[in-house]
Parts: structure tokens; C-alpha cells; sequence
């Protein structure tokens, strides 16, 4: 086939995107097709059009590229891609619409509530510890965890770095203390298959943009170490909520356990349409561990496309 690896972007995760993009069009190339690389400019249409792939592999993180913006203009011009599609995308990235699409179903979310930035130098928006998160962004860019000895101050200072700096409003949620877990899901002929539970376990500090993308700031367990009703329990929340939000090719589900609550401290987080596709990333790993290498991985993704 002719593919074109859409990448890059202006996003805050570009880096990402152009390695994810780079491994994939090498797969692709290994795999015999010809390959095209964009990154992805305001001239991407045209680029595209005159590329005329058979198929475009979405490498893209963050927006637009995972916010249903360059799925409806593939739409648009007519061409297959991979991963999810407009609708799917647009509710995926926003943590509210996620939370009130999924906690109707069964799926355990935390609460929250989405605020206005400003509104964090008058007070706490809940109880510290708390959780302040971009309600758009993807890799835990801008996430900030607001605890009694933070030193934002009491309230937030105006002046002090960390969200409320950078985006108008956010999400508020209370902060859930215990494990950090990911599960990857791929659909499969007879629906939905999630693959294994990676425990992360960061060097330092949380899971934020830094350690999920620096080399030996995270450590990985897969499959993690957990009781069988936490991984079935993981797993199944994980399919669930690919399938509910119509997810296309490859998801990935991110949760945290206080496991002093057992079951009832299981919560889903967010779910990623576009997961990472770099050497340290949690899809193809969990791909790895079940038996489907990066190329076979790849292949399936295009296959997926529509």
C-alpha cells in the first residue's frame, strides 16, 4: 500500500508524535509498503492529497491530531485512517465528557468538576490532596497534585508555577493515593481484546510527561503483580470502555488502585485514542508481552483502518 505517517504537529507532545511517527513508518517500510512522512503543517490537506495514500497511519498526540480536528478533515477528503474517528476522538480527549459518557455505564471514574483557573488563588476547589488537570491534554502534561505541604501556597499563589498559568480552565479531582496502572486494548474479530495490566512505577515524583517519556524514570511491570479480581476487574473496565466510546484500532486506559480499598479503590482515569508508539511506550510493550511485535503491531493498526 501507499501509507502516509501523519506526525509531529504543534501540539505539546510533538516530540513524541515525531518519534512514535519514525518507528511506525520504519515498520511500515519493513513491512513492503511505500511510505511517506508528513509533518504535519496548516498546509496538511494539500500535502495530503498530493501524497494520495491508500491509507494514513495517525501518529499524532494531543490536538488536533487526537480531538476529532484532522479525523473530520480525513473524513472530508476522503481517506482511510487509522485509529478512532471524529465522535469517538472529540469525547475521548475531554476528561469531563469522558467521565459523563462512562460513569453512567458502571465504568468507576473519580468525581470532579471542572473549573476556572483563577478561581484556585481564592481557594481550594476541593479538599486537599488534590488533582488539577488541562481538561484536553493528553501525557499528563500540566497535571499538578495539590497537597497540604505543597508549596503552591495556601490559597495558590497567583504567581506560582503550575496550570492554573497555562490553560483557563481545569479539572478538579480529588487525589487517589496507591498504584498506577495502564492496559492497552486492540479490537480483535470478535471485539474488543484487552492485552495485560503494566504497573508504573515511577524513580521519583508521579507519572507526569517526564517520566513517562525519559528513559529509566519509570519502571514497568508487565504483567503487574496484582490480585486476579484488580487485573480482571482492570481489563474488563478497560474493553468496556473502548467499546462504549466507539474506539477504532488501539486504546489505552489509565487507572489508579488505592489498594487499601481493594475493587472499590480501582478508578479509571482517562482513556487515550492515540496511544504512544515510541520505544518506551505502554501499547506496543503489552503487545510485545502477548506475543505481537512492533511490526506485527503495526500491520494490524493499518488493517484496522477506515
Amino acid at each position: 500500500m501507499n501509507v502516509v505517517v501523519l506526525m509531529g504537529g504543534w501540539s505539546a507532545e510533538r516530540e513524541v508524535s515525531l518519534i512514535s511517527g519514525v518507528g511506525i513508518a520504519a515498520a511500515c517500510r519493513r513491512l513492503g509498503h511505500d511510505v511517506t512522512e508528513i509533518d504535519m503543517g496548516r498546509d496538511v490537506a494539500a500535502r495530503l492529497l498530493a501524497a494520495a495514500p491508500d491509507v494514513v497511519f495517525n501518529a499524532l498526540h494531543g490536538s488536533p491530531g487526537e480531538d476529532g480536528t484532522v479525523q473530520g478533515m480525513l473524513d472530508l477528503l476522503g481517506l482511510k485512517y487509522t485509529h478512532s474517528g471524529v465522535a469517538t476522538s472529540a469525547i475521548a480527549i475531554d476528561k469531563a465528557l469522558t467521565k459523563a459518557f462512562l460513569t453512567p455505564l458502571g465504568i468507576r471514574m473519580p468525581s470532579g468538576r471542572v473549573i476556572a483557573s483563577a478561581s484556585v488563588h481564592d481557594g481550594d476547589p476541593l479538599p486537599r490532596p488534590y488533582v488539577l488537570k488541562p481538561v484536553n491534554e493528553g501525557s499528563s502534561v500540566g497535571v499538578a497534585i495539590v497537597t497540604a505541604e505543597s508549596n503552591y501556597g495556601h490559597p495558590i499563589a497567583p504567581g506560582a508555577a503550575g496550570p492554573w498559568r497555562d490553560f483557563d480552565h481545569l479539572l478538579a479531582e480529588p487525589f487517589i493515593a496507591g498504584r498506577e496502572l495502564t492496559v492497552a486494548v486492540l479490537d480483535a474479530p470478535d471485539g474488543p481484546c484487552a492485552l495485560a495490566v503494566t504497573e508504573l512505577k515511577p524513580v521519583k515524583g508521579f507519572y507526569d510527561y517526564d517520566a513517562k517519556y525519559t528513559d529509566g524514570l519509570t519502571v514497568h511491570i508487565c504483567p503487574a503483580d496484582l490480585p486476579p479480581d484488580i487485573e480482571a476487574s482492570a481489563l474488563d473496565m478497560a474493553a468496556r470502555a473502548h467499546a462504549a466510546l466507539g474506539c477504532r484500532g488501539a486504546s489505552r486506559s489509565d487507572f489508579r488502585w488505592d489498594d487499601t480499598q481493594g475493587e472499590a479503590g480501582l478508578f479509571l482515569l482517562e482513556i487515550n485514542t492515540q496511544p504512544g508508539m515510541t520505544a518506551l511506550s505502554l501499547v506496543p510493550e503489552q503487545a510485545r508481552v502477548c506475543g505481537i511485535d512492533y511490526d506485527a503491531l503495526v500491520a494490524r493498526l493499518l488493517a484496522s483502518a477506515t
